[in-house]
């Protein structure tokens, strides 16, 4: 006998599983605003959930402890701003070294016009535990694989090592940036990390 799903319970026309999304994305957004301005060693459960005008009960609902919801918070920062990054390289055209320039610059202007996305993308991420370091190195991966498919010349051998080191080189440049109040101008920057990319962006070297 084939089976009768049962729809999820409503409220004021609002399905039971829509209403538990809304909370889960009301605690994320709250956690980048609370770890991002006190830093998440310094923010408690109850506090996220005051931010977000949700009890301690909803927050377990989604979330077994403050590392999930830190490890959901970095991916929501993360994915915000690789949509952003990939956006202005499919605006910036064929040349490579262009496209890259637009790609960091973005990546820089987000991290300026959202400190507090920032923080918990570059600072408050590090060293908590093992999962979310794991969380944090598997996101670099992606990110890395990601950025090279757009300006890495299409005959250059995979290099994984070469790879992380190129965003690991660009992440330090934009904690010191940030680190010094955003000085210098956010052009001088980008111009910095993009001599650096330019590794990348060079043809391999042939026998």
């Amino acid at each position: 006998m084939a089976s009768v799903s049962t729809p999820s319970r409503t409220y004021r026309g609002v399905p039971q599983d829509e209403r538990r999304a809304q909370r889960r994305s009301q605690l994320i957004a709250a956690g980048v605003a609370v770890y991002g301005e006190r830093g998440y060693r310094h923010a408690t459960v109850k506090a996220v959930c005051e931010a977000a005008g949700l009890t301690e009960r909803y927050f377990y609902e989604s979330f077994a402890n403050s590392e999930e919801l830190l490890i959901a918070c970095f991916h929501h920062v993360t994915d915000s701003v690789m949509a952003q990054i990939m956006e202005a390289a499919d605006l910036a055209g064929d040349d490579r070294i262009v496209r890259a320039r637009a790609m960091l610059h973005t990546y820089l202007a987000a991290l300026q016009r959202e400190p507090q996305s920032a923080r918990v993308f570059l600072v408050e991420i590090r060293g908590v535990s093992r999962a979310v370091d794991k969380a944090f190195d598997d996101a670099l991966r992606q990110i890395a694989d990601a950025v090279a498919g757009q300006v890495a010349p299409p005959d250059m051998p995979t290099d994984p090592l070469l790879r992380a080191g190129i965003v690991g080189g660009v992440i330090h440049i934009a904690l010191r940036w940030i680190g010094d109040g955003y000085e210098p101008d956010i052009e001088r920057v980008t111009d910095s990390a993009l001599r650096m990319v330019g590794i990348v962006l060079q043809p391999p070297v042939t026998a």
